[in-house]
């Protein structure tokens, strides 16, 4: 079970920094979900990790920022499957998909000027607007 996590293929989350616990989930699976430790909780060191890039970890931290302890482990946890194996992979997917969107760095907005039609557009529907209005009103106003 033990093994590397592939993000892409320059990042690898080495297994040292994962740790897995196991407990018994609610929901489906009939006799078995008294006895069976079926919950996958994934726990990742983001404080001792060395793979992410300062900005990623810094974008992560945020964005996952009520899924990090006061540690700074980030916890994930899955317990939609009966069988656990299933519930690592959907942990290990999570992980994923968080640490692609945080190695995507997000377009700089650059401040525009309205052109000069597009003004004039809003302002002629204002002014059409106004009209229309002023059209419903009682004659003695």
């Amino acid at each position: 079970m033990k093994r590397d996590l592939v993000i892409t293929t320059s990042l690898i989350i080495p297994e040292s920094e994962i740790h897995w616990q196991f407990a018994r989930s609610g929901g489906p699976g009939g006799q078995n979900v008294n006895k069976v430790n079926s919950k996958a909780i994934l726990r990742w060191e983001i404080l001792r990790n060395q793979t992410l890039p300062s900005a990623a970890l810094d974008r992560l931290k945020i964005a996952a920022a009520n899924r990090i302890t006061t540690e700074g482990d980030l916890i994930l946890s899955c317990d939609e499957y009966r069988d656990q194996p299933k519930n690592i992979a959907r942990c290990e997917s999570k992980l994923r998909s968080l640490v692609l969107q945080a190695l995507h760095t997000p377009r700089v907005r650059k401040a525009t000027k309205p052109s000069y039609s597009s003004t004039r557009r809003r302002l002629d529907n204002k002014k059409r607007n106004a009209d229309k209005k002023a059209g419903r009103r009682s004659p003695s106003d």
